[in-house]
């Protein structure tokens, strides 16, 4: 059996069409199908039905993309393995972490790292999504949670605090208006706070870029909830809650374990474990003094 045709099937189980497993192998659609052709004729099974336009696994079919899943992880480690005994800090390191971390934070420390280690390269993956590191999707992941479950080496990197703000323009401020996250994340304690707060005043934006949301609190469309971090240095907004964060959430650093032996990805994650350790009182957001208390 070839383990290439394998690893067309699993992607198509993940993506579940054969557009976007194609994209991901970077191959076109007809390449896709036929690799599935290959290996249902080699098993004499069918593995995936069609239906709503998506690709589903027949029975026989989630029994091939478990075990493939595991065939894949494997193969991920022995990779990890041999690059580990090069020594070298050098090639590409994956990173996911919110568009947030990634675009303000991240990005403008990254000369640091390579004046340091001048041969590395890094991938910024900007995705709320759950890449798995497991599967060499990225090498290290940021998360706003502690994972519960994973085989991951994990690493607390700071406290990230979470506050009110409002336009900093005088007469500005929609008083009882706010601007929000998309409903889709509904379920972070940001949305949850935010609910608990606003009583009877609308939200009047939603949008998935915090960017953008800073922008409209500045324009004066509404209130919002936002990092501390990124939010009290901006000009345009102001802090409403006090020196105090109203909530705050822990930044974790996952690594697998494999990935960790190798000298470039734990040259990258002591970096990001050195960058917020530094800067570890701004993330927590507490200030000496407060600008304005909202009541």
């Amino acid at each position: 059996m070839n383990w290439d045709d394998l690893r067309f099937v699993v992607e198509i189980g993940r993506a579940g069409t054969l557009t976007a497993a194609a994209r991901r192998l970077k191959v076109d659609q007809t390449t896709v199908a036929r690799r599935l052709r290959a290996l249902e004729e080699e098993l004499g099974a069918t593995l995936f039905e069609r239906g709503d336009g998506h690709w589903q696994p027949t029975a026989i079919g989630s029994d091939v993309l478990q075990r493939a899943g595991r065939i894949e992880e494997d193969v991920s480690a022995l990779l990890r393995v041999a690059e580990a005994g090069a020594g070298a800090v050098s090639g590409l390191v994956r990173v996911t972490a919110v568009g947030t971390l990634i675009g303000d934070y991240l990005a403008p420390r990254l000369a640091g790292l390579y004046a340091r280690h001048p041969n590395l390269s890094v991938e910024l993956i900007a995705s709320n999504d759950n890449f798995n590191v497991a599967r060499r999707e990225a090498d290290i992941a940021i998360r706003l949670a502690r994972p519960t479950r994973g085989d991951f080496l994990i690493r607390k990197l700071a406290d990230s605090g979470f506050a009110v703000y409002g336009s900093a323009s005088p007469g500005g401020e929609a008083a009882n208006d706010w601007v929000a996250y998309l409903d889709d994340l509904a379920h972070t304690p940001e949305m949850q706070a935010l609910e608990s707060l606003r009583g009877g005043g609308q939200i009047r934006l939603r949008s998935g870029n915090i960017r953008g949301l800073m922008r409209a609190v500045a324009g004066g469309i509404g209130r919002a909830i936002l990092p501390c971090f990124l939010a009290d240095p901006e000009p345009g907004v102001q802090r409403l809650s006090g020196p105090q964060p109203i909530l705050s959430r822990e930044i974790w650093l996952l690594v697998h374990p494999d990935a960790r032996q190798q000298a470039r990805v734990a040259a990258v994650a002591d970096w990001l474990a050195e960058c917020f350790a530094n800067d570890a009182a701004t993330f927590r957001g507490e200030l000496q003094s407060p600008t304005r208390v909202s009541t």
